[in-house]
This record gives structure tokens, sequence and C-alpha cells, in this order.
């Protein structure tokens, strides 16, 4: 694995383990669940070729990371607030913010929270909207169905079904919403007492993108920190909504682009709408959608991705 330079950066209250690499206008890349830095491992030197900063913070919650025990400690307001103060500790007035999984919502909100400091966003896989209260967190919503939002919701029960073997879990995980796993093998119906790897393969390849020392990281990542604290994120969903009353309807101003896998499961969940999304984010530059690519794009498609990437931001490089 390439050696990278590590700080500590100390932000919102918080102290972030941050790969800072690169100088120029600042780009901050948020990861998602079950992730880390490392997803962004392709993306980081070709932006800093193209004449970036590059900030890569593990998120709270994540290893290396601090990880309060209030649940509302993870809220995105705090993530929101984490970002800036990344941008802050680097020196720079504005900056350009990547999100993917769970990144992407931090990655949208903070343009808009933040609105005359974020010059660029880009959103991978999630797409930019706002759920009713409830509506992904209730189990009436699901009838007698399995949906993973609602099993995340109660402390510990997640944590411990994970814990008790992390090599594993995050194998299945990976593998389950990749390219290479059976076409919705995730979505398929299970009882709602279910476990949250019932019924996933435990695949004999790893999935494209990964390697077996990439899954090794993961792992040795997870085993520090838990999944407490990432697994709140997920607890705050309603919270979400509710203290942001001030941004419904409210539309994402700057340049923005979405990125996605053509089998990404995260498009067909209810109501996921893309046609939606421009309306929310009216300077959408473009949406490109990865053939053959699933979940974890920036590991899958690492060309594609950056190709799609630069050329986005192009016009914010001193290079242009």
């Amino acid at each position: 694995m390439k050696e990278r330079n590590f700080r500590r950066i100390e932000t919102n209250g918080v102290h972030l383990n941050t790969v800072v690499e690169g100088q120029g206008p600042l780009v901050i890349l948020l990861h998602g669940w079950p992730q880390c830095w490392y997803l962004w491992r392709h993306q980081i030197d070709p932006l800093v070729e193209a004449g970036f900063q590059v900030a890569v913070p593990n998120q709270r919650g994540y290893d290396g990371s601090d990880a309060p025990e209030e649940i509302e400690a993870y809220d995105i307001l705090h993530l929101t607030g984490d970002v800036v103060g990344i941008a802050d500790a680097l020196g720079h007035e504005t900056f350009i913010v990547v999100g993917h999984d769970w990144g992407a919502p931090v990655a949208w909100n903070t343009a808009l929270l933040y609105e005359e400091r974020v010059n660029a966003v880009v959103g991978m896989s999630v797409p930019y909207f706002r759920y009713p209260v409830g509506a992904l967190t209730k189990q009436e919503n699901f009838g007698d169905n399995f949906w993973y939002m609602v099993y995340f919701q109660k402390p510990g029960i997640a944590e411990a079904e994970f814990e008790a073997d992390i090599r594993r879990t995050l194998r299945i995980i990976h593998y389950s919403i990749s390219a290479s796993a059976p076409e919705g093998i995730v979505l398929n119906p299970k009882p709602s007492t279910s476990g949250f790897l019932d019924g996933l393969s435990d695949p004999e390849q790893l999935p494209k993108g990964m390697t077996e020392e990439d899954l090794e990281y993961y792992v040795a990542q997870y085993k520090q920190s838990g999944f407490r604290g990432n697994l709140n994120w997920y607890r705050n969903i309603d919270r979400n909504m509710e203290i942001t009353p001030q941004l419904e309807g409210k539309k994402i101003s700057q340049p923005a682009l979405f990125i996605a896998g053509e089998k990404d499961i995260v498009l067909q969940f209810p109501g996921m709408s893309l046609d939606a999304m421009t309306e929310l984010v009216p300077n959408l530059k473009a949406q490109v959608i990865v053939p053959g690519a699933g979940h974890w794009v920036p590991a899958e498609y690492p060309q594609e991705v950056n190709k799609a990437l630069l050329s986005f931001l192009k016009d914010f490089s001193p290079q242009r």
C-alpha cells in the first residue's frame, strides 16, 4: 500500500484522522459505510496531479477518528460542521466536496448549509433527496419484510451481529452490493426478524475492485473502531430532517455532478428518483451512470470515475 500523509485534524469538537496530499484548491473526499478513507485510494493521486489539495478524513465514528458516545453527535449538523472545520484547519475559505454512499448526503447538505463556502459538489451513489420523517425507519412501512435501516435503529443489535466476525461481515457486505453479486440479492424479501447478513452470500472470490490486501486493511480499521459510532449515522436519519426544516424545498445552487454504478442497488430504493434530483439540483452538470458498476463505483471502475470527476473539476483547477 502506498504511504499516505495522515494528519489528525481538530474540527468541530472532534479529531479526525485525515489523509492530506497536494497543494492547490481544496477537494474533500467523504466516504460512506462500511468504508473509510481507503475507498478513495484511486482518486487521491489523479486529483493531486490535476493541481488540487486533497483531504480524505476517516469521518467521526471511524478508525483513528473520534467516536462520541451520544447518538445525536452523528447528526447532519455535526457531520457537515466537521467538513467545514477541515477546510478551516487547512486554511481554505472555499472548497469542493465529494461524497459517496453516506458521504453523499453529507456532501449535498454541506453545499446547502454552507453555500458560501462550497464551490462545487459531487455525489456518488446517493442522489440528493429528503424523505418524510419515519419513511425509512418505521417497520410498518415495510410490512413483515426486513429493512436494514429499521434494523439499525436499536443500538447494540447490528453491532453484535457485525462484530462477531468482522472479516466475514465486511466480505459479505462489500460483495453483496458490488457488481459481482447476483442481481437483487440484497433486496430479496426476508422476515423482519432476520439479521442483516441472513440470506446473503459469503463469496469464494472477492468482488471486482477489492483485493485480499484491501479487505485486510478494512478489517484492521473496523477491529479498531467497531461499528457503534458509524451505525449511529443511521440513527439520525429522522433527526436530520427534524433539525433542518429550513432546507425543505431549498435547491443546491452550486455546480454539481452525480456518479453511480449501473447496477447500484441504491438507485432501486423506495422513493429514489434521479428525475427528482434534477429539480432540487438545477446546476447539475451531468449524471454519469457507469456501465457494469455496482455500489462501490470509485473502487470498481476508478478510471471511469476519475475521468468524469476531473472533467467536471477542470474549471476549478489551477492548471486549466
